[in-house]
């Protein structure tokens, strides 16, 4: 029996173009994109589909314009009959997921990330913080050596994404003494990361803070399909910790190793990620290699990726 899930990425995933010949395609993906245009007063096919670069890759920009990206996939997938039992997203990603369950209405999340974005962007100065992969090294052992430098500032766990890779996050010179104790360690690599903020620390709890008074004001229904959170890769259990998980994922590690070994274990057997770049994929392919289990793993953002997966299932 075939067990699907939804996966949706997080930032960094954009480019100029995302979602264009899916748009111009089906009516149902341009509808999504109209949508979100008027969610946030400024024209989000303009900004996907030309650029320029330099204005889709600010945050407050980029998370609108990866879950409208997002959506506007599933609702042509949901529209040709193929359904999510299960969804989860990576850091953003997790509002589709909530969309898709029917948690958050499109409308509310696309406006609710674009200031997400912005709290997020201004929670820490440009140039106080850093983020780094550490690559080849087990998790324990990784964080032990945060344990270890400590006393340099703030650097800890920000994404555990798949084995042998794990994201850090925090002050420019704990992370960056902390890339350096990780190769003394054993790590294959440590790679700083091009980001303009610490995600997924605790120098983001303003940022949380600030999400809060938003979440306050929007209905949060009851969840239609399970999805599972960032912060304890569990499900949701019902629509009142929707407020409380994602608050606490603005500044909290994302789970996502153990999110998809839980999709696995409760029988998903299919994983569609859908949205701007193939890194959900890769993970899996690690985690898949790592496990006992089986599945099939299928990427869409385009509209050649996109007819693949409607011939496949």
């Amino acid at each position: 029996m075939r067990r699907i899930a939804f996966i949706f990425p997080g930032q960094g995933a954009q480019y100029v173009g995302m979602g264009k010949d899916i748009v111009e395609k089906y009516e149902i993906a341009a509808d999504i994109f109209t949508k979100a245009s008027n969610a946030v007063g400024y024209d989000m096919k303009k900004l996907c589909f030309e650029g320029p670069e330099e204005e889709l890759i600010k945050t407050e920009n980029t998370q609108p314009a990866i879950l409208t990206t997002c959506i506007a996939i599933a609702k042509v997938l949901e529209d040709k009959g193929i359904k999510a039992d299960v969804s989860a997203g990576l850091s953003l990603g997790e509002y589709a997921a909530l969309v898709v369950s029917g948690a958050l209405s499109f409308e509310d999340a696309v406006a609710l990330v674009k200031k997400r974005g912005r709290y997020m962007q201004e929670a820490v100065p440009i140039g106080k913080g850093a983020m780094a992969a550490i690559l080849g090294m087990e998790r324990n052992t990784l964080l032990q050596v945060l344990k270890q430098v400590q006393s340099e500032g703030i650097v800890e766990a920000a994404n555990f994404n798949s084995p042998g890779q794990i994201v850090i996050s925090g002050e420019v010179k704990a992370v960056e003494k902390a890339c350096e104790a990780a190769k003394e360690a054993g790590a294959l690599k440590a790679v700083l990361l091009p980001v303009s903020a610490p995600f997924h620390c605790s120098m983001l709890i303003p940022a949380g803070e600030k999400l809060a008074g938003d979440l306050d004001r929007i209905t949060i229904n009851e969840l239609h399909i399970p999805v599972i959170a960032n912060v304890n890769a569990d499900y949701y259990q019902n629509k009142c910790q929707v407020n409380e998980l994602l608050i606490k994922q603005v500044s909290h590690s994302v789970l996502w190793e153990d999110t998809m070994l839980r999709m696995l274990e409760d029988g998903v057997n299919t994983f569609i990620e859908m949205g701007p770049g193939k890194s959900l994929n890769q993970f899996l392919k690690k985690i898949l290699k790592k496990s006992k289990h089986n599945a099939e793993v299928y990427s869409i953002e385009d509209g050649e990726s996109l007819e693949t997966v409607l011939n496949s299932l």
